[in-house]
């Protein structure tokens, strides 16, 4: 795993990143062949060393060639690049950004999705009235009984 998951990823890292994600594992042609417009193999082999040093990719070694695959979930990839879409480009704000989708008229979502983001949201506030029902601890009496 990363050891700073919200490390983001270049255009070309992402794109190297879906093939490893839809191969499961490949080797540098691999790769090359399933990005568009790929670079030389020498920059794609440079790209898949700077994911391994970040800790997204794990190589092994097969005869004379790598084999490369993630080393983190798709999901907490996503994650990642999501946060860094919501602060980049809504300051944070997942209703902006859910209401931006909502807006592009190319993007209208169906009805099934629409329920599905309905649950979303009832399950997350029933999740957070939990959180704000829970039982507070009480406060330090040695520090004065303020909040560390």
């Amino acid at each position: 795993m990363p050891e700073n998951p919200d490390l983001q990823l270049s255009r070309r890292e992402r794109q190297i990143m879906s093939v490893l994600f839809r191969e499961g594992e490949a080797s540098v042609a691999d790769v090359a062949a399933g990005i568009p417009s790929a670079p030389s193999r020498t920059a794609i082999r440079t790209l898949l060393r700077i994911l391994e040093t970040k800790g997204y990719v794990r190589r092994r070694r097969d005869g004379r060639r790598h084999l490369y695959r993630p080393a983190v979930s798709r999901g907490r990839a996503a994650r990642a690049a999501l946060s860094h879409v919501l602060d980049t480009f809504f300051g944070g704000s997942l209703s902006d950004a859910v209401a931006a989708r909502l807006a592009d008229p190319s993007a209208q979502p169906d009805r099934d999705e629409l329920e599905r983001l309905l649950r979303l949201v009832d399950e997350a506030r029933e999740g957070s009235a939990e959180d704000e029902s829970a039982p507070q601890e009480p406060a330090d009496p040695e520090s004065g009984g303020g909040e560390r």
